[in-house]
């Protein structure tokens, strides 16, 4: 039996929503669909997620030169498509579309939670990482560019691996948290709402998400990273996900932890 079929306790999870309501989001407890649709909807998910950043990093840079207006119009695509895809993919899969995430359920989980168990994440994020590749040779291909030209924009840079980090930590305690408030309804608005601020106040302009990362090296435009960055931001996001994990634990806290 998996965790997500598995009676959920006062202490140990939050009840799954049913499937096709809006709670069922990241974070949540996968609902009970064959693993090869929610492997699908992983796979789906992050490619659209990827084909927004980096085709509206492409419109962006063929519409102005401003720097400022490209970030800005990258940024609100990305937060109107990553809520919608929220919106509809978090009723079969939970809406990963991020191996943090996926790696931080499987981890609350063993810990007595609910979430996803280790068969699963051996699915998960390979769909995740196909996806994201695919995602960006898409949006490249829609753009008449290369489909596929390792990308020159060097992120390697100390303060932009610090940024990964907290916006990695942030993201993990957004969705967890909701989870441990009970509020995952809010997921898709919170969440999409969350990768757009964190765009503007993060200098890395928030990654949070190592398939994503990996896709984004595929392409040689706006929203690339070099080859060569991508195991320092992978790792800093790692790092970001054990901290954000942290702070839920913290913050959180069970009454009946808190008391003792």
């Amino acid at each position: 039996m998996t965790a997500a079929e598995a009676a959920p306790t006062a202490q140990s999870a939050t009840p799954a929503p049913a499937p096709g309501t809006v709670g069922s989001a990241p974070g949540a407890t996968p609902p009970r669909t064959p693993l090869v649709a929610r492997a699908a909807a992983e796979l789906i998910g992050t490619a659209l997620l990827v084909a927004v950043v980096v085709g509206s990093g492409i419109q962006a840079t063929e519409l102005t030169k401003d720097v400022g207006l490209q970030l800005l119009a990258n940024s609100t695509a990305t937060v109107f498509g990553l809520g919608i895809l929220i919106l509809l993919l978090g009723p079969v899969s939970g809406a990963h579309f991020n191996p943090v995430v996926t790696l931080a359920e499987w981890w609350t989980a063993r810990r007595g939670g609910a979430g996803v168990t280790l068969r699963e994440v051996a699915v998960y994020l390979p769909a995740q990482i196909v996806g994201a590749i695919a995602g960006a040779i898409l949006a490249d291909a829609m753009f008449a560019e290369p489909l596929v030209k390792w990308s020159t924009h060097d992120r390697s840079s100390g303060h932009l691996l610090l940024g990964e980090v907290v916006a990695t930590a942030g993201l993990v305690l957004l969705i967890f948290g909701l989870a441990r408030a009970d509020r995952l309804q809010f997921a898709p608005v919170a969440v999409a709402s969350y990768i757009g601020a964190a765009y503007w106040f993060t200098s890395s302009t928030s990654f949070a998400n190592p398939a994503v990362t990996i896709g984004r090296a595929f392409t040689d435009t706006f929203a690339g990273i070099a080859p060569g960055s991508v195991l320092g931001f992978i790792g800093m996001q790692l790092v970001g996900a054990v901290v954000g994990l942290a702070l839920v634990a913290v913050i959180f806290m069970s009454g009946r932890k808190a008391a003792e």
